[in-house]
């Protein structure tokens, strides 16, 4: 048929059998539309080429993956881990270019952890290990954290006001 519409394919599935019907579905996609139905997001991130968010009834996202976890965001979130002084680390964090939030993880043996918020679209990764490294500090992890497509999933569904782009879906 032109069009397949397979709802939840992998439930029950061990994880070979997932792989081939993953496998399966990419192929079929090249020849008929195949619309996946299911509440794995980390399945549809791996299968899908484009999505449909769907909250009560209403279409509340349509787009790549890619393009939704970037849109979602706001913010680019980095984690970083340093050695040093805790609170002189948040002060010089704060005060670079770009960053709108600083948020204390964990702090542990002289070694703090911290989750760094910048403004979308600016890589601030460069400035941040220049600026920790320059204080004598040794910076022991730093790593970007984007959103997954059931934190995208979860902050459109959950949101109390209705999204000017909704859609009704017959």
């Amino acid at each position: 048929p032109p069009v397949l519409i397979l709802d939840e394919p992998t439930i029950g599935l061990d994880p070979k059998q997932i792989q081939e019907v993953r496998e399966l579905i990419k192929e079929l996609a090249g020849k008929h539309t195949v619309i996946l139905s299911t509440h794995i997001l980390p399945e549809v991130e791996q299968t899908c080429h484009r999505v449909i968010i769907i909250d009560r009834g209403k279409i509340v996202a349509v787009d790549t993956p890619q393009n939704l976890r970037m849109q979602g965001q706001g913010t680019s979130r980095i984690t970083i881990e340093v050695e040093g002084p805790s609170s002189a680390i948040v002060s010089t964090v704060k005060t670079l270019p770009g960053i709108v939030g600083v948020q204390p993880e964990s702090e542990k043996d002289g070694r703090v952890r911290l989750v760094v918020d910048s403004e979308t679209r600016q890589d601030i990764r460069g400035d941040l290990a220049r600026a920790i490294v320059g204080k004598g500090w040794n910076l022991l992890e730093l790593h970007s954290k984007t959103m997954s497509l059931e934190d995208i999933f979860i902050k459109l569904t959950t949101a109390e006001e209705t999204h000017a782009a909704d859609t009704d879906i017959p």
